[in-house]
C-alpha cells in the first residue's frame, strides 16, 4: 500500500484563505466579498493587501449573493464567503435565480460545513448542501480533502469560467497531498490501487479512507481508494474503471447520503455498471453539538465505520 504522511494537521478553511492570499497576488479581476466572518473564512492577508477588493457585506447573505452576481458583469471574479449553512440554504433562491440562472462567473465559498462544526451544533451544521448545490444546473461542486488540496483548489476555480461551490472545514485535520498539486476540476485522484473493493471518499473522510485501507490490509483485504474531490462534475470514468476491477464500492462523506457523493456514485452506477455499494454518511438527520471526534464517532463517519462498511460489501459481493 501506498504511504502518506500527515505533513502536520491544518484547517482546510487556512488552505481557503492561502489560496485568495496568492489569487490577490495573481490575478486582479479576483475579489471577496464576506458575510462578517472574515477571521472564520482566513482571508485578512487578502484583505491587508487589497483593500479595495474586498466588500464587507454584513450578516445580509442573499444580498451578498446579489452584489456578487452583479459584479461579474462587470469582469470581476467574486470569491463569496460564510459558513456553508449560510451559503446555501439560507440564499438558495438568490443563487438560484441570480447565480445558477444566469451562469454568473461566482465562486460560492462554504467554510465550516458537516458535523465537524462541533459545538455550535445542528443549526449550523449543514448536511444537505452537497444535493442542493449539485441539482443546480451548471453549478460545479467541489469538497477537496486537505489545506493543501483547498488551497489549490481555490486557485484553480478562479481560472474556470462558471458558477462553482467550493465546500471546506473548520477543525484541523491531517494534510497528506503534495504543496505543489495541480487541481484539475473533475478529475478523481488515484491514491491507492487494489484489487478487493474500491473506496471512495470527498472531504474529511478521504484522509480516514486511508486509514481504514491500511487497517484492510493487515486482514488482507488490498482496498482500492480515490479521491472525488469534485462531486459534479463526477469523473464517472475512474470510478467505473475501479469497480470494474474491484466488483464493489464504499462511498464515504461527511454529508446525508441522500443528495451527496454517494447517491451520485449509485446512480452512475445503476445505469453504467450495477455494483454492490456501501455508503458512510449521514442516515437522513440533523447533528447535534459535541467535539468532532466525538460526532464522527456517533454518526460513524470515520475509518472504523468504513472498515465495517467494507466487510459488509465483500459479503455481498
Amino acid at each position: 500500500m501506498t504511504k502518506y504522511i500527515d505533513q502536520g494537521k491544518n484547517d482546510t478553511r487556512s488552505g481557503f484563505g492561502a489560496g485568495m492570499t496568492e489569487l490577490g497576488r495573481t490575478n486582479p479581476n479576483v475579489v471577496a466579498l464576506c458575510a462578517d466572518l472574515i477571521g472564520s473564512l482566513k482571508i485578512q492577508t487578502f484583505i491587508d493587501e487589497n483593500p479595495e477588493r474586498f466588500f464587507q457585506i454584513g450578516i445580509a447573505e442573499a444580498n451578498m449573493m446579489g452584489i456578487a452576481a452583479g459584479l461579474t458583469i462587470g469582469g470581476k471574479i467574486p470569491f463569496t464567503g460564510t459558513f456553508a449553512n449560510f451559503s446555501t440554504g439560507r440564499v438558495y433562491d438568490q443563487i438560484r435565480q441570480s447565480i445558477a440562472y444566469s451562469d454568473k462567473n461566482v465562486k460560492i465559498c462554504a467554510s465550516h460545513a458537516g458535523i465537524t462544526l462541533g459545538e455550535d451544533g445542528a443549526t449550523h451544521q449543514i448536511l444537505e448542501d452537497i444535493g442542493l448545490m449539485k441539482m443546480l444546473p451548471g453549478m460545479v461542486v467541489i469538497n477537496p480533502c486537505d489545506y493543501n488540496q483547498t488551497k489549490a483548489a481555490t486557485i484553480a476555480i478562479a481560472d474556470y469560467e462558471g458558477p462553482v461551490y467550493l465546500r471546506f472545514g473548520r477543525p484541523k485535520v491531517a494534510n497528506f497531498t503534495p504543496p505543489d498539486q495541480k487541481f484539475e476540476i473533475g478529475k478523481a485522484v488515484m491514491l491507492n490501487e487494489g484489487t478487493d473493493v474500491t473506496i471512495v471518499a470527498t472531504g474529511h473522510l478521504v484522509w480516514e479512507s486511508l486509514l481504514a485501507a491500511e487497517a484492510l490490509e493487515t486482514q488482507g483485504i488490498s482496498a482500492e481508494v480515490i479521491n472525488i474531490h469534485t462531486i459534479k462534475p463526477l469523473d464517472a470514468e475512474a470510478v467505473l474503471k475501479s469497480v470494474k476491477k474491484t466488483g464493489c464500492i464504499v462511498t464515504a462523506e461527511e454529508h446525508n447520503y441522500l443528495g451527496g457523493l454517494g447517491e451520485s456514485i449509485a446512480g452512475m452506477l445503476a445505469k453504467q455498471h450495477p455494483t454492490p455499494q456501501e455508503f458512510i454518511a449521514t442516515n437522513d438527520t440533523f447533528g447535534e453539538s459535541g467535539t468532532p471526534a466525538q460526532l464522527m464517532e456517533k454518526y460513524g463517519l470515520n475509518n472504523k465505520a468504513i472498515q465495517k462498511a467494507v466487510l459488509r460489501v465483500l459479503d455481498r459481493k
